[in-house]
């Protein structure tokens, strides 16, 4: 089995998995660890840029241990990790400070001074997006005017997965998918110094990383991550790709039209185009083969809201390890009826520009557990419905939706998205489907797999779900009381923002 195996390390926003894969895409193996979020403040998430390196290659590690392999088994790794945020580092390569993750609404402030001005109107027009408050564009300004010296120190700006391969091959690159998270035009895919000058960041055009191919061998493997990893030194290591797109290639959805939903830490709902459409409810960014585009409307409010509910709650005796079938089980004794429970899911943050935040309504005394998970599912698929109808409305989104994430492992969940959608929903039988897109571009890279479109990089559809009449009417119901809730909550919402910002400024 010398040399047959791809390794995709997939880095999220708090755990990070190595996964091995043979030649046709089938998992062999996996090693994870978590990365704790740290909020020092409201507003911050941030981790620490060591622990993520150390986390990863203690996966690797423990994938190889689990496959019964040495490090030479592996004919090349790729690269995967969460978008946007911000990874600096010095002249070294050492972190200049904390990472600050997608999650992040420090820089909230910062956005409202853009809209309703030009730059909101000629970045979307450039780059294919408006920044959010995690974008590198926020965070970058929001350092310049509140951490000016560690931006000063910082001779790179590099995304999650451009960290770890730094650590692994001493090489700085990033590629199209991270690249055009604010700075790329998003026709040609190159930096545009227009950008960078109309947010104030022009001087810091010669601190981003260059951008190659995402299947493209941008590095091998030192001898000092040799060491810590189990890899064999010199093993080569792909450039990689934003795991939005990495876990679309994993799943199969790389059809144009196809919808694909991501449903991790951020709702992610994508439609990949072969021209660019712009809008101010998406981000249009270049996917990973040149002439195509991934559509996205996203927001940080999806399986995330289950971890902050079980972490507040605590996780009841009999749960197990299989979180996912025990919510299920929890869930399916209250699913009769209407929704009586309703959860805004945006615990850390929402797609809306307004400062929404979590919120149950309708709690009664007689409401148990069950009744809450319930409405805290059925909010994060009304979310994805919103997401969805965005992109409906000026995109032809054709034929079942694939569905990969957290979700994908209930049948409950994945039923509720089937039923507010009005669509069939379809499971793979990829489980870690961001480490499989990192891991089939890392085949393609040396030569193993023709392409992405090679057939044998498909994934098999393990799951159906088509939608159920009597549920389809309960989330249409559910989704209007959803949404006309979110308007009536607005200034509710704003005054709750204030009072947060007062007791952050108070911290200082």
């Amino acid at each position: 089995m010398a040399g047959d195996l791809l390794l995709g390390v997939d880095a999220g926003h708090t755990v990070t998995k190595a996964v091995l894969f043979d030649s046709a895409g089938r998992q062999v193996a996996q090693g994870s660890g978590t990365v704790p979020l740290v909020t020092s403040r409201p507003r911050w998430v941030e981790r620490d840029m060591d622990d993520v390196w150390r986390t990863t290659h203690q996966a690797i590690r423990a994938s190889l241990a689990a496959a019964g392999v040495e490090g030479r088994a592996v004919a090349a790794v790729g690269l995967t990790g969460h978008g946007d945020g911000l990874y600096p580092v010095d002249e070294r390569g050492r972190p200049v400070r904390a990472a600050i993750v997608a999650m992040d609404t420090r820089a909230e402030h910062v956005l409202a001074e853009w809209r309703d001005t030009p730059v909101w109107d000629r970045a979307l027009a450039l780059s294919g997006t408006v920044p959010f408050a995690g974008s590198p564009a926020a965070l970058l300004t929001w350092l310049a005017r509140h951490e000016p010296a560690a931006l000063e120190r910082s001779r790179w700006l590099l995304s999650c997965k451009d960290w770890l391969r730094w650590r692994l091959t001493g090489i700085v690159a990033t590629d199209p998918t991270d690249a055009s998270a604010s700075f790329t035009d998003m026709r040609g895919g190159e930096y545009a110094q227009e950008l960078l000058d109309m947010f104030g960041l022009g001087r810091l055009s010669a601190k981003l990383p260059p951008v190659r191919a995402c299947d493209t061998v941008c590095g091998t493997v030192t001898p000092q991550a040799a060491a810590v990893t189990g890899l064999a030194v010199g093993t080569p290591v792909v450039t990689g790709a934003h795991d939005v797109d990495a876990a679309a290639l994993g799943v199969g959805a790389t059809r144009v039209g196809e919808l694909c939903l991501i449903a991790g830490s951020f709702s992610i709902n994508q439609v990949l185009c072969d021209h660019p459409v712009t809008d101010l409810r998406w981000q249009c960014r270049r996917w990973l083969r040149p002439g195509q585009w991934m559509v996205m409307s996203t927001s940080p409010a999806s399986v995330a809201n289950l971890e902050w509910f079980l972490r507040v709650t605590g996780t009841p005796p009999g749960y197990g390890e299989d979180v996912y079938d025990a919510v299920s089980r929890e869930v399916g004794e209250r699913l009769k009826g209407p929704s009586e429970v309703l959860f805004h899911p945006f615990v850390y943050g929402s797609p809306h520009p307004h400062p929404a935040s979590g919120t149950f309504l309708g709690m009664r005394g007689w409401h148990d557990r069950g009744h809450l998970l319930r409405a805290l599912l059925e909010g994060v698929v009304l979310n994805h419905r919103w997401h969805v109808d965005v992109l409906r409305s000026r995109l032809p989104v054709t034929g079942p939706a694939r569905l990969t994430g957290g979700a994908a492992r209930s049948t409950v969940w994945s039923q509720m998205f089937a039923d507010a959608l009005r669509r069939p929903v379809l499971v793979t039988n990829v489980e870690e489907s961001a480490a499989r897109g990192a891991a089939l571009l890392a085949a393609c890279a040396v030569g193993l797999l023709g392409g992405g479109t090679d057939p044998r990089a498909g994934a098999s559809v393990v799951r159906r779900h088509e939608p159920d009449p009597d549920r389809v009417a309960v989330l249409d119901e559910a989704y209007r009381t959803y949404r006309d809730a979110q308007e009536a909550l607005g200034p509710v919402w704003a005054r709750l923002d204030a009072a947060a910002r007062w007791s952050d400024d108070v911290s200082k």
